[in-house]
């Protein structure tokens, strides 16, 4: 399925800064069933925008804007084609925790197994896996791993309501489990430190979820969206979306992976300047009926940023604050 992405972010300081410095993670990845077909970004004030890979393999964009300014304004649009996956079995092989094990082994893993800055265990998780009754590593091989993490995405849906602005991007796990609501980062986070803590590796996964009419989904239309991706012997990476008590499909979109939100926020930077910022945000996933015309026809984009004087009127629109 063609996917037309359209993500505005734009930064507002009380007073003018004399410089800003920004790195962006936006840009959808191309592998497996997913393929980028064009993506472009937009900056004003007009900059010269570089690019390069993160060790993880995240398309990352960054740019500096030298001048006083008051205003930011970022546009990213990309074309994204996304195949259906393939149905994965009711279960795994009965060797399956001696295959992963032998994966394992290569040490390409050990990242995704241990604790990251919003993925550690603290007690309110420890209590929170004894009330879903989730194993520890020893525990987990008496039980087939595809089973348990199909059962944990279920688990995490039922107990945590989702609600919009309940919790903040910096805020920890703790947070949504006292309060028993938060936001997708958050069921991701929680999902993450289950995970790995019965042995099986566990990556967060930073995109897109396209709202079809009709899909019983609860999170945010017009945002940025966030699930996990937990490694099983003989599938490979397969993505579980405990937010929406869903397996990622052709629906999601992924642009960066990483241990955690601290990997992949679409936005980091500084600015220089006694400022406060606003940060508005406004993401629209259209599908296509039709892939986008051979580059041939197209104008040239070589990675560079397209520049333009200033965003268009339906820019201008109220955009719903950033948050996974």
């Amino acid at each position: 399925m063609f996917y037309s992405i359209r993500h505005l972010t734009r930064f507002r300081y009380s007073s003018p800064v004399s410089e800003s410095t920004m790195e962006l993670r936006m840009q959808p990845r191309s592998e497996g069933l997913q393929r980028c077909l064009t993506f472009q970004v937009t900056v004003t004030p007009r900059t010269r925008v570089q690019h390069y890979r993160d060790y993880l393999g995240n398309a990352v964009h960054h740019f500096d804007v030298p001048s006083a300014h008051q205003h930011l304004t970022i546009i990213a649009e990309a074309t994204v084609d996304v195949a259906p996956g393939e149905i994965i079995p009711p279960r795994l092989e009965n060797d399956a925790w001696r295959q992963l094990d032998a994966q394992l082994s290569s040490g390409d893993f050990w990242e995704m197994l241990t604790p990251s800055q919003f993925a550690h265990w603290t007690e309110s998780m420890e209590s929170f896996a004894s009330e879903l009754s989730v194993p520890d590593a020893q525990e987990a091989r008496l039980r087939d791993p595809l089973e348990l993490v199909l059962e944990l995405n279920s688990a995490v849906f039922g107990a945590i309501a989702y609600v919009p602005k309940s919790t903040h991007v910096d805020s920890p796990v703790d947070d949504a489990l006292r309060n028993r609501k938060g936001v997708c980062q958050d069921f991701s986070h929680i999902m993450l430190a289950l995970v790995r803590r019965m042995g099986i590796p566990c990556r967060y996964v930073s995109g897109y979820l396209f709202h079809k009419a009709g899909d019983h989904v609860r999170s945010t239309e017009g945002a940025t969206h966030a699930w996990v991706e937990a490694y099983l012997p003989g599938i490979g990476w397969v993505g579980l979306d405990p937010t929406n008590d869903i397996l990622a499909g052709e629906h999601h979109v992924r642009t960066s992976v990483g241990r955690d939100y601290a990997d992949v926020p679409p936005t980091r930077g500084v600015f220089k300047g006694e400022a406060s910022s606003e940060l508005t945000v406004a993401v629209r996933v259209a599908p296509s009926d039709k892939p986008p015309p051979p580059e041939t026809e197209m104008e040239s984009e070589d990675w560079s940023a397209v520049l333009h004087e200033g965003p268009s009127e339906a820019d201008r629109e109220a955009a719903e604050q950033q948050q996974q």
